[in-house]
C-alpha cells in the first residue's frame, strides 16, 4: 500500500520540477560552493551553534532520513543554531538550519521532519539558486570565489560576497514557491516513513503565534489560510494508511536537553538587547549570569570577553576568551573576540592566528582586518599591516570609529 502512495505522491507532486520549463544557469557545484561559503554568516546572524553534540547529531539523523530520499543528491548538512527566534531556512545546495527557538515549540519528532522536509523542498526546487540567478547575474556568481582567493581580496569584491550573504539570509519566499516546497516535504515525509501531518499541526502553530507574536519564519514564508488547507486536502485525498512515525523517545529528551539552557539563553538575550542599547554594565551583567546558568554558553562568554576587553580588564577578558574558544573553535565570533582579546593583552602573535582564522569564514567584517593591521604592525609586518588597514579602510566606508587611525598609521608607514 505504501509503495503505491509514493506512486501516487510523485505523480501529483513530485514532478513539479519537470512540469515548468526552466534553464539552469548556475551549476550545481557552484551552487554547492556558494552556500558552504555563507555557512559561517548564517551561524554569526543567529548565534551561533547550539553547543550540544547530542542535539546536534539527533537532528542531523532526522535530516539524513529525509535528504536520503531527496531528488538531488547533494552535501546536505543540518544545523542547530542558537537563536530564540522561531526559524528554519536554507542556503543553496544543501545547508539547512534550525533555531533553539523554532524547535523548542515544536511537539514532536514529525513536527521536526516535516520542517527540516519542507526546507529540503526549497533546496530541491532550486529556489535559492534561481534568487541568485535573477538577482545578480551568472557572471559575478562564477567569479565570486575566485575573486575570494585571490592574493588580495579587497574592497569590491569583499562587499559583494557580504551583499549576496545578507540577500540569501533575508530572502522572502513567493506563495507558489511554498506550495511546491510544501508539496516536496510530503513526498519526502512519506518516504521516510513520517506522519504527514507533522507539518500540518507545525503551520497550525504558527497560525497560532501569528495573533501574539508571529514567529520570524512567517516573515519569509507567507502562510495563508488555503496553505494550510491545501496541505491538509492533499493529506485526505491520498488517505495514508500504514504505520507513521509521529515521534519517538528521543525528541522528548531533546526538549529537556533545550529546556535545560532556556535560562541561560533567555539572560543572553537580554544581554543582547542591553549591548544594542550601549548599556553595556547591565549587558556585562547578564552575560555574565547566562555562563553561570549555563558553563558552555560560549556566545554569552564571548561577549562577555569583549565587554571585559573593553573595560580595560584585560587578565578577566583573556581567561573568557580562551575558554570560549575551546568551546566552539568552529565559529567567526570565539575567533574574532578571542583574537581581538589577544591583541588588547599584546598577545599579536596569538591575535593574529584568531584573526585570520575569523577572516577566513567572514572575509567582509571590518574591524578583523583593523585588528589584523594593529597585529602585524607591532610584529614589525609592515607589508601586511598596509594590506589589512586599506582593506578595513574599504570596508568600514567611514562608519567606523578607528577609520580616523587606521588613516594615520597608513601615513606613518609611509602610504
Amino acid at each position: 500500500m505504501k509503495r503505491l502512495l509514493l506512486v501516487l505522491l510523485f505523480f501529483l507532486f513530485g514532478c513539479a520540477e519537470a512540469r515548468r520549463p526552466f534553464l539552469n544557469l548556475l551549476p550545481e557545484e557552484k551552487e554547492i560552493e556558494i552556500g558552504r561559503s555563507y555557512i559561517p554568516y548564517a551561524i554569526e546572524e543567529m548565534d551561533g551553534l547550539y553547543p550540544d553534540r547530542w542535539v546536534q547529531d539527533y537532528v542531523k539523523r532526522v535530516g539524513s532520513s529525509l535528504a536520503k530520499h531527496s531528488d538531488r543528491k547533494l552535501p546536505y548538512g543540518f544545523y542547530v543554531v542558537n537563536s530564540s527566534k522561531v526559524n528554519a531556512f536554507a542556503l543553496p545546495g544543501g545547508p539547512i538550519f534550525i533555531t533553539r527557538g523554532l524547535l523548542l515549540r515544536l511537539n514532536s519528532e514529525s513536527e521536526l521532519a516535516g520542517v527540516l522536509a519542507h526546507e529540503l523542498g526549497h533546496i530541491n526546487a532550486r529556489h535559492h539558486a534561481r534568487f541568485l540567478e535573477k538577482q545578480f547575474g551568472i557572471s559575478l556568481l562564477l567569479n565570486i570565489g575566485a575573486l575570494l582567493l585571490g592574493d588580495k581580496p579587497y574592497g569590491q569584491a569583499l562587499l559583494q560576497f557580504g551583499q549576496i550573504g545578507g540577500a540569501l539570509l533575508a530572502l522572502k519566499f513567493s506563495r507558489d514557491q511554498e506550495r511546491e516546497a510544501d508539496s516536496y516535504a510530503l513526498v519526502y515525509t512519506y518516504k521516510s516513513g513520517y506522519d504527514p501531518m507533522g507539518i500540518v499541526k507545525v503551520f497550525e502553530t504558527f497560525k497560532a503565534m501569528e495573533k501574539t507574536r508571529p514567529p520570524e519564519w512567517l516573515s519569509t514564508h507567507p502562510l495563508p489560510e488555503t496553505r494550510i488547507r491545501d496541505v491538509r486536502e492533499q493529506i485526505e485525498r491520498l488517505r495514508p494508511s500504514g504505520s507513521f512515525i509521529t515521534d519517538t523517545e528521543d525528541f522528548p529528551r531533546l526538549k529537556g536537553r533545550l529546556k535545560a539552557t532556556q535560562e541561560s539563553f533567555e539572560e543572553f538575550d537580554r544581554g543582547k538587547v542591553a549591548f544594542s542599547r550601549k548599556n553595556y554594565t547591565a549587558a556585562t551583567e547578564h552575560f555574565r549570569r547566562a555562563v553561570e546558568l549555563h558553563n558552555e554558553n560560549y556566545v554569552a562568554r564571548a561577549y562577555l570577553s569583549y565587554l571585559l576587553g573593553r573595560a580595560g580588564r584585560l587578565e578577566e577578558a583573556q581567561r573568557h576568551a580562551d575558554i570560549a574558544l575551546r568551546t566552539m573553535d568552529g565559529v567567526f565570533l570565539t575567533r574574532y573576540v578571542h583574537g581581538y582579546v589577544s591583541f588588547l593583552s599584546g598577545r599579536c602573535e596569538q591575535g593574529v592566528k584568531s584573526l585570520e582564522g575569523a577572516k577566513s569564514l567572514i572575509p567582509d567584517y571590518a574591524d578583523t582586518y583593523y585588528y589584523l593591521g594593529r597585529c602585524y604592525e607591532a610584529l614589525g609586518q609592515r607589508s601586511k599591516a598596509v594590506d589589512n588597514y586599506r582593506t578595513a579602510i574599504e570596508l568600514s566606508k567611514g562608519k567606523a570609529e578607528w577609520e580616523g587611525d587606521a588613516r594615520e598609521r597608513l601615513r606613518r608607514l609611509g602610504i
